[in-house]
């Protein structure tokens, strides 16, 4: 066959079927008798000599559809191939991808198991099983063995659970040994493709190539690899759970009506399965700042560690860029990595951002000039630098999904996101392909909010946003026989199995909340708003639990709900009492009066400052 530039047909690869019309055969031209005008898939160089045999197997000399396509790997970047394709020049990556939390979800299936009271809080079980290639880290293990199946004629057990069904049929959508779910938003390939190459929110082909339908769905943008995936691209895995990639640019779900109506009388489309109300984007996001200009390349493909969270394989901080009050910006990251889209000239730092190499200037804590706010919070008390995150303040809001309502149906057998067949093993990861080895699970919830989220202390012992995690009331029906109703767990702690966790909302503003907010607001503090009634929201029956979904400690500092991060909690009661004090203080003076502390520093002063005020007074 004819050399032909890299053209890697992710036309095929992704599932893009051919159209109708089929090209006649020109041995000069091969695949490109029927994919005429389709794009290179790369511009890097030392791919140019690579025909679409040497990714997609196949036969390039033959003369008919099925013959060409005989064995044929539609996706060569599928992980169950990747090391014959991608990983003959990139093995390092590949190998590495692997033990990415994107590829495990260690994260994800140990804090669902441990809300299920199935395990504790380490990570021991993954989507598939896997060895570490590194070892000795904090936050990592030596290997993780395959999530279990879960039998309902057996009985429940840690190794036959409920929540591991769920994980299979819903919640594992998003590993990257997958394809993405079937519906506007949320399409993409496996494997190294799933970030790669680019998908609309509408999943249909844009590009050239003569032979594909173009009003088909599940197809990519182009047949083009990219270095630099776009923010969409991110969402359409990162819009459950924690929603990061939604909230990063201003999203927020509502309560299904679809409203407004759009300019044809018809309701808002659905996005991910949802309608979204639009909020304050974060403030990167409106700078031009893609996903990639902040997280690297080891925390996105992993470094060869088993990290059993995010918040370990993590290793960029707010620092790096903006500094301290005190520091300069360290220009790299926790773990000594450069950044390299970051450079100094004196006393100002850039970033040139990668998609389109737009220089921002980055804002330098040491040194600037703070507002009278800025100056109390970040100066005049020291101590909020020291012992909250950066977000804690700056995170204009969160998502808040209260009560995941999970009903399981064991007569519906339905598809299993680890377990697929088809004759071509590169696509055994997409959901037409997957076996009913699973069975049908449906979602509701109780309420949403995103304004004032709860505070608590994540795994670094700092001051974080806590938002809802999985707060699982599982029904359980066999068709119309009712099975459990509105079940939660205990975990192996002790603790309710609903949950609060700590998270980085991705939502940050320039301005910050308020003293008043955080110092005054109990909501806030844990202890829920008194506004939600959980036992007249079971009515047929005593409700699972006797406190409201936003409530996670209650005022003598005991926790009520889970929190899956290792070392995060919620306040204890000195915590809250030092925090209401200053609260208290707030009512009469401003928080520029505050002393150091947040506090008078002994009675005898604050009794002075008291005669002081009503002297004034009269």
């Amino acid at each position: 066959m004819k050399k032909i530039s890299f053209l890697i047909a992710i036309p095929m690869i992704l599932g893009i079927g051919m159209s109708n019309a089929l090209a006649q055969w020109d041995e000069n031209k091969g695949c490109l008798s029927c994919h005429e005008g389709i794009e290179q898939f790369s511009d890097i160089d030392g791919m140019a000599d690579l025909t679409c045999v040497d990714c997609h197997n196949g036969n390039g000399d033959a003369t008919s559809l099925e013959s060409a396509h005989k064995n044929m790997w539609a996706n060569p970047t599928d992980l169950r191939v990747v090391e014959q394709t991608c990983g003959s020049c990139h093995s390092d990556e590949v190998d590495n991808a692997k033990t990415s939390l994107h590829a495990t979800m260690a994260g994800m299936i140990s804090g669902t198991r441990y809300n299920f009271g199935s395990q504790t809080r380490d990570a021991i079980h993954a989507t598939y099983d896997v060895k570490a290639l590194k070892t000795g880290r904090e936050g990592t293990v030596d290997a993780l063995t395959q999530l279990p199946s879960y039998d309902p004629t057996k009985a429940e057990s840690d190794s036959n659970s409920p929540g591991d069904d769920y994980l299979r049929n819903q919640c594992l959508r998003c590993h990257i040994w997958s394809d993405g779910h079937q519906r506007d938003g949320d399409y993409r390939a496996s494997g190294c493709a799933a970030c790669h190459v680019e998908y609309s929110n509408a999943a249909t082909y844009e590009g050239g190539d003569k032979a594909i339908d173009k009003t088909q769905k599940d197809r990519p943008r182009k047949h083009k690899m990219t270095r630099a995936p776009s923010v969409e691209q991110c969402q359409h895995c990162h819009n459950r759970g924690g929603r990061t990639g939604v909230s990063y640019m201003g999203m927020m779900e509502s309560d299904w009506y679809g409203t407004p109506y759009k300019a044809d009388g018809s309701k808002q489309g659905k996005l991910h399965g949802k309608h979204y109300n639009f909020l304050q984007a974060d403030l990167h996001y409106d700078a031009g700042m893609s996903c990639i200009d902040c997280h690297t390349k080891d925390e996105m493909h992993g470094d060869g560690y088993l990290y059993t969270k995010k918040q370990y394989a993590l290793e960029v901080r707010c620092e790096t860029c903006h500094g301290t009050t005190s520091a300069d910006a360290t220009l790299a990251t926790a773990r000594g990595n450069k950044m390299t889209n970051l450079k100094r000239d004196g006393n100002k730092v850039t970033l040139t951002t990668k998609i389109d190499a737009k220089e921002l200037n980055v804002p330098q804590l040491n040194g600037a000039e703070l507002s009278e706010e800025g100056q109390v919070a970040m100066v005049k008390i020291a101590s909020h630098m020291e012992k909250m995150e950066c977000s804690t303040c700056h995170a204009a809001w969160a998502p808040q999904c209260y009560g995941c309502h999970a009903k399981q149906d064991v007569s519906k057998p339905n598809g299993d996101w680890l377990d697929g067949e088809h004759s071509d093993i590169s696509q055994l990861g997409k959901k037409s392909n997957l076996n009913k080895q699973a069975f049908s699970w449906s979602e509701s919830r109780s309420y949403v909010r995103w304004e004032n989220p709860a505070l608590g202390i994540n795994h670094r012992g700092k001051v974080s946003t806590f938002v809802p995690g999985c707060q699982v009331f599982l029904t359980q029906v066999d068709g119309e026989k009712a099975i459990v109703t509105n079940k939660t767990y205990v975990t192996k702690d002790g603790t309710s199995g609903l949950s609060h966790n700590p998270i980085q909302p991705h939502t940050m503003s320039k301005k910050s909340r308020t003293c008043e907010e955080c110092h005054t607001n109990p909501k806030v503090l844990g202890l829920g708003s008194g506004q939600y009634d959980i036992k007249r929201n079971f009515p047929d029956g005593e409700a699972p639990v006797d406190f409201e979904l936003e409530r996670f400690v209650d005022e003598q500092g005991n926790q009520l709900q889970s929190t899956s991060h290792e070392g995060a909690r919620p306040f204890n009661k000195q915590e809250m009492d030092r925090i209401s004090r200053v609260g208290a203080c707030l009512a009469c003076h401003g928080s520029d009066e505050l002393g150091a502390e947040g506090n008078a520093p002994d009675d005898v002063t604050h009794n002075k400052v008291i005669q002081r005020m009503v002297e004034k007074a009269r």
